[in-house]
C-alpha cells in the first residue's frame, strides 16, 4: 500500500542532521523578526498545491518568525488552517524577505531585492521562461530553484516526484478503461477515475483495489489477453507509480520474461516489469553496457527497448529523465511498427468482443519531455484533456480515445491532481532548509550567506547576475538564438526532385532533424503538395525539368544538396547544373556512361555526387563489399559471386498472370525484358542478345523454395569483377527475381512486338482511339476487320501456341476492344495499361527479396558459400518495401554528405567501407536487416 509521509507527534521531525539545523536556527536566529511569505499560485488554474503545509507554518511561527500567506480560494488547503497555524492571511506580501511558491510568478508580480524559491524551469534556457529570468536579474532577485537542490549524489531532495508517479498511474488506469471500452471491452478499469476526482489518495487506492478484486475473479475479457505494464526508471516517479500498481493483483517479472507472460500469462492478475539502463542500453559498437562509460559518453549507446520490450507491452509508464545526448526509448517509426495489427491468438475471442488491434495500447509519459525519450510525444496533454490518440503518422487526436493508435497521457503538472498529499510531502522535504533561506538577504553578496551546499548550489540568480554555476544558461540562450537564426535563414536545405513512390521515406528521414528543410519539386504538383502536407519542414514546388531548365538551376543554387529521384536519363542534366552551382547530389540510379563523363568536372567543382544509392544498385553493392572485404581480410579468395534481387508483390497479393504488381513506373521493368545480358559462368563469358532472349534463359531459383521464384541475368555482370575486386571469381552473375510465370507471360508480349520503343503516331495524344485488338492486328499483320476467332488464332500462333500466355493477355484485357492508352510508343502505352491493371490495391503490400551467394576459398582449402538474404515487406498503411529500400539509402547518404561524414569529391558509389559500414548500420535501425548463413564444402 502507498505509504503517506506524515510527521509523528507535534510538528515536523526529520533526521538528526535536520533537527540540529532546526535547533541551531531556532535558538541562534540573527533576526527573530524574519518574514516568509507563501505566495498564491496563479499561473495554472489546476495549481492547488503550496510549498508548505499548515504544520510547517506552525513550526516557523513557533520559532518567532512571521508567516504571510496570500489568500487563495483555489489552494486545496483552506486559508483558515494556515491562520490557525499562526500565519497572517493578507494580499500584500512585500514585507517578506523570503517568498516561496510552487510555480513561477508572473513577472509583474515579482518584488525586487527579495529571495524567491520556486520551480523556475530556466536551467535548460527554456524559451518560455527567459522573460522571467531577465526580470529576476533586472530586479536583483535571489532565485533558489527547488530542481537544483540535490544531495551529494546528485539526487533531488525537494521534489514532488513520487506524487507525479501516483497521479500518473491512476490516470492511465482510468484511460485504459476508456480505451478498452472504445475497443468494445468493458473492464474493471472503468471503476477508476482521474486522480483529481478523489478527495484524497486513500479513496483512489480503494478504487484501484476494487478494480483489482474483479481482475482476480477473472472478469477481464479473455480476448484482451494478459496485460503487461512496463515501468522505466527506479527513482521516486517510478516508485510512486508502482505503489498504485501494487494495489492490483500483480506479479513482477524480469524483462526477458515479458514475452511469455504477454502471450500466456494468468488472466486473474496483471504483470509488471521495471526497466533499468542495463536492460535496454547497449554500446553501438559491440552490444555491451558500461555504466561509467554511459554516464560520460551516452552518445556511444543505443536502446533495444523497441525490439525486446515494447512489442510485449500493454502500457508503458515512462519516468526517466531524457537528455538530448541519450538514446530514445521509442521513435516515430517504432510507433508505426507497434500499432500494426496483431495476429489473433489461437483461442477464440469472447463472444461479441473482437481481439485488440495491437498489443501496445498506452503510454503514460510522466517525465513529460516533449520530443524526448518518447520521440513522438511532441506535446503535453492537460488535466482538462488528459489523453490523446497518436496514430504514428504524426496525427494527434485530443478529442477521442477511439480509432487506431496509441493512447497517450503526458500531463506535466501531475502532482497538482493530489494537492494536499503533494503539499505535505513536498513541505517535509523543503522544511529543513527553510531556516537558512530565512536568513537570506538578497541585497548582500551571495558569498556572505551561511548556506549549506544544497541551498547555495540551487541559487540561480543573485545580485543581478547569474551565479557562476548557472552562467551556462546565457550560453545556451545564445546558442539557441543562433540556431533559430540558422533555421530561419541558413538551415540545411535539400532539393528532392520527384514526388513518386519512394519519396516518402526520403523526406521522413531527413526531416527528423528540425534543422533540415526539404523542397519537393515535381511536375505533378498535387503529389508534391501531399508530401508537404504530411511531413514537417517540407514545401512543394511545381517543376517540369523538360521545360523549366533555368528554374531548375535557380532551385539547385538555393539548396545544399539535390536528391534526384527522376528517371535515370535526367541525372546527367541535373548533375551538370549541380556542378555549375557547386551543390552536392545523390541518386539511386546506375552510374551511366553519361554520368561517368562528369567525373573530372565534379572533382574540379569540389562536390560529391553519390550514385547507385538505392536497392539494386545500392544495398546489393554494400552487402557484397562487406562480405568480400571481410573475406580478403581473412586471407580468402572469392571464387563465385551471384546476386539476384526483385521487387515483387507479397505472395498473397500475386493474384494475376504476371505474378507481378507495380510499386513504381512499369516502363523500366518492361524495357529490361528486351535488354542484353553478359555474365561469367565457370570462366566462360555468356552473352544474351537483346530483343527478348533474356526471358528464354530464365531459371528456377530455389534458395527460398516457399517463394516459387525464377531469375534471369541483368545487364553486364562481368564489369563488377574489377570494382568488387574479385577478378579471381570464375562465376559472376547479377540477376533479376520474379515469381514463376512472369517470364513466360512477358515473352508473349515480346513476341507480339509490344515491348517496342519506336515512335507510334497511331497512339499519339491527338490520334483517334485504338483498341488492343486493332493494335495487335497491326502488329501481326492482320486486317483489323477479322473475326475474333481468327484474331485469337493468329495471336495464339504468334505467342508460340502457349495457353498460359493467352490467358495472361485475356486477363489483362489485351485481346479486347478496350482502348489503348495514348502514348508516344507502344511500350509506353503498355506501361500505362499495366500500371492501371496491376497496381497495388488498398491494404496490399509489396516485397523485396535479395539474395547474394559468395563462394569463398579459405587458405585451408575449404570452400565456404555465404548466403546473404534480405527480405523486406511493405506496410499497407505506410511505406512500400520498394520505397523503404530505395528511399532510406538515398536519404542516409544525403545526411552523411550534409554532416560531412562523406566528403569524397567527384562521383561516388557505395563500395568502400567508409560508406557502406555506417550506411548498413543505419539501414538496420530502420528495420532493413539481413540474414547470413554459410555452407562448407571441400
Amino acid at each position: 500500500m502507498l505509504r503517506l509521509v506524515r510527521s509523528q507527534g507535534r510538528g515536523f521531525r526529520g533526521c538528526v542532521c535536520c533537527q540540529r539545523r532546526f535547533q541551531h536556527h531556532r535558538h541562534h536566529q540573527q533576526n527573530p523578526k524574519s518574514v516568509i511569505a507563501i505566495r498564491r499560485e496563479d499561473v495554472n488554474v489546476w495549481e492547488r498545491r503550496a510549498p508548505l503545509a499548515p504544520r510547517h507554518v506552525r513550526e516557523i511561527t513557533a520559532a518567532g518568525h512571521k508567516v504571510l500567506v496570500q489568500p487563495s480560494n483555489r489552494r486545496a488547503i483552506h486559508d483558515r488552517y494556515y491562520e490557525k497555524a499562526g500565519a497572517v492571511i493578507q494580499e500584500d506580501i512585500s514585507e517578506a524577505s523570503l517568498i516561496v511558491g510552487v510555480k513561477r510568478p508572473p513577472e509583474e508580480k515579482v518584488y525586487p531585492h527579495k529571495t524567491y524559491a520556486f520551480f523556475s524551469h530556466t536551467i535548460k534556457a527554456q524559451e518560455a521562461n527567459m522573460g522571467l529570468l531577465d526580470d529576476l536579474l533586472k530586479k536583483e532577485v535571489r532565485l533558489i530553484d527547488y530542481e537544483k537542490m540535490v544531495d551529494p549524489n546528485g539526487y533531488r531532495i525537494v521534489a514532488f516526484g513520487q506524487w507525479a508517479g501516483v497521479a500518473g498511474m491512476i490516470n492511465i488506469l482510468h484511460g485504459l478503461g476508456l480505451r478498452f471500452l472504445a475497443l468494445g471491452h468493458h473492464t474493471p478499469f472503468m471503476h477508476i477515475g482521474m486522480a483529481h476526482n478523489y478527495r484524497n489518495v486513500s479513496q483512489a487506492i480503494q478504487a484501484v483495489r476494487d478494480c483489482g478484486y474483479e481482475i482476480s475473479l477473472g472478469l477481464m475479457p479473455k480476448s484482451i489477453g494478459p496485460l503487461t505494464f512496463v515501468f522505466t526508471g527506479t527513482g521516486n516517479v517510478s516508485k510512486g507509480a508502482q505503489d498504485i500498481f501494487n494495489e492490483l493483483p500483480c506479479e513482477y517479472v524480469e524483462p526477458h520474461e515479458l514475452k511469455d507472460v504477454s502471450e500466456s500469462g494468468d488472466m486473474t492478475k496483471v504483470y509488471g516489469t521495471v526497466i533499468s539502463r542495463h536492460h535496454h542500453l547497449i554500446r553501438k559498437s559491440d552490444g555491451l553496457y558500461d555504466p561509467l562509460e554511459y554516464e560520460n559518453h551516452p552518445e556511444l549507446y543505443t536502446s533495444h527497448f523497441r525490439e525486446t520490450v515494447a512489442p510485449y507491452t500493454t502500457c508503458l509508464i515512462n519516468g526517466i529523465y531524457w537528455d538530448p545526448h541519450t538514446p530514445r526509448l521509442l521513435r516515430r517509426l517504432d510507433a508505426q511498427r507497434l500499432i500494426r495489427p496483431v495476429i489473433p491468438a489461437s483461442s477464440s475471442p469472447d463472444h461479441g468482443c473482437p481481439a485488440l488491434p495491437h498489443k501496445f495500447l498506452a503510454i503514460c509519459d510522466i517525465s513529460a519531455d516533449t520530443g524526448g525519450s518518447i520521440e513522438f510525444m511532441t506535446e503535453c496533454t492537460t488535466i482538462e484533456k488528459p489523453f490523446c490518440m497518436y496514430d504514428a503518422n504524426q496525427h494527434i487526436d485530443h478529442d477521442s480515445v477511439e480509432g487506431n493508435g496509441i493512447l497517450m497521457c503526458s500531463i506535466d503538472n501531475l502532482p497538482a491532481q493530489l494537492p494536499i498529499e503533494a503539499t505535505e510531502y513536498f513541505g517535509d522535504r523543503l522544511f529543513p532548509y527553510i531556516w537558512e533561506m530565512l536568513s537570506s538577504d538578497a541585497t548582500r553578496p551571495l558569498e556572505e550567506e551561511d548556506f549549506s551546499p544544497q541551498v547555495r548550489d540551487a541559487v540561480i540568480t543573485s545580485n543581478g547576475k547569474l551565479t557562476p554555476k548557472f552562467e551556462y544558461i546565457q550560453k545556451l540562450r545564445e546558442r539557441r538564438e543562433s540556431e533559430q537564426i540558422l533555421k530561419k535563414g541558413g538551415m540545411k536545405r535539400v532539393l528532392l526532385l520527384g514526388a513518386g513512390y519512394v519519396s516518402g521515406p526520403v523526406i521522413e528521414y531527413l526531416t527528423r532533424d528540425a534543422g533540415t528543410q526539404v523542397t519537393v519539386a515535381s511536375n505533378l504538383l498535387n503529389q508534391a503538395e501531399d508530401m508537404a502536407a504530411k511531413y514537417p519542414n517540407t514545401i512543394a514546388m511545381m517543376l517540369d525539368i523538360t521545360r523549366q531548365e533555368s528554374h531548375l538551376e535557380s532551385l539547385i543554387k538555393d539548396h545544399d544538396i539535390v536528391i534526384s529521384m527522376l528517371p535515370y536519363a535526367f541525372h546527367p542534366q541535373v548533375a551538370k547544373h549541380c556542378i555549375k552551382m557547386k551543390v552536392n547530389m545523390v541518386t539511386a540510379s546506375y552510374l551511366s556512361p553519361a554520368m561517368k563523363e562528369l567525373q573530372k568536372s565534379a572533382e574540379d567543382a569540389g562536390i560529391t555526387i553519390v550514385n547507385e544509392m538505392g536497392l539494386d544498385p545500392g544495398i546489393d553493392h554494400m552487402l557484397a563489399m562487406e562480405c568480400i572485404d571481410q573475406a580478403k581480410a581473412d586471407g580468402c579468395t572469392v571464387e563465385t559471386y551471384s546476386s539476384f534481387c526483385g521487387g515483387l508483390p507479397a505472395p498473397e497479393c500475386s493474384d494475376n498472370p504476371l505474378r507481378y504488381k507495380f510499386s513504381w513506373s512499369p516502363y523500366g521493368v518492361l524495357l529490361n525484358t528486351i535488354s542484353p545480358a553478359i555474365y561469367l559462368k565457370d570462366n566462360q563469358v555468356v552473352s544474351v542478345p537483346p530483343g527478348g532472349a533474356l526471358l528464354d534463359v530464365t531459371k528456377p531459383m530455389d534458395f527460398m523454395p516457399g517463394f516459387n521464384l525464377e531469375g534471369f541475368p541483368n545487364r553486364d555482370s562481368t564489369k563488377y569483377a574489377q570494382p568488387y575486386g574479385i577478378e579471381s571469381a570464375h562465376t559472376l552473375i547479377r540477376g533479376t527475381l520474379r515469381f514463376r510465370g512472369f517470364s513466360s507471360a512477358m515473352s508473349g508480349f515480346v513476341k507480339l512486338g509490344l515491348i517496342n520503343t519506336e515512335p507510334c503516331p497511331q497512339l499519339g495524344h491527338t490520334a483517334s482511339p485504338v483498341s488492343w485488338k486493332e493494335l495487335l492486328c497491326r502488329q501481326i499483320g492482320l486486317s483489323t476487320s477479322v473475326s475474333s476467332s481468327v484474331f485469337e488464332d493468329a495471336v495464339y500462333e504468334r505467342v508460340g501456341r502457349d495457353d498460359f500466355r493467352m490467358q495472361s493477355l485475356r486477363w489483362l484485357g489485351m485481346l479486347s476492344e478496350e482502348p489503348v492508352p495514348h502514348a508516344d510508343t507502344i511500350l509506353a502505352a503498355v506501361a500505362k495499361h499495366l500500371e492501371a491493371k496491376l497496381s497495388f490495391a488498398k491494404g496490399e503490400r509489396d516485397m523485396i527479396v535479395m539474395r547474394n551467394d559468395v563462394g569463398i576459398r579459405h587458405p585451408t582449402g575449404e570452400l565456404e558459400t555465404k548466403h546473404i538474404s534480405l527480405v523486406v515487406y511493405g506496410d499497407p498503411d505506410g511505406y512500400s518495401a520498394m520505397a523503404k529500400t530505395v528511399g532510406y539509402p538515398a536519404a542516409i547518404a544525403a545526411r552523411m554528405v550534409l554532416n560531412d561524414e562523406l566528403t569524397t569529391k567527384g562521383l561516388v558509389v557505395p563500395m568502400t567501407k567508409n560508406i557502406y559500414s555506417p550506411l548498413l548500420k543505419r539501414l538496420q535501425e530502420e528495420g532493413l536487416q539481413c540474414i547470413t548463413k554459410s555452407t562448407i564444402s571441400e
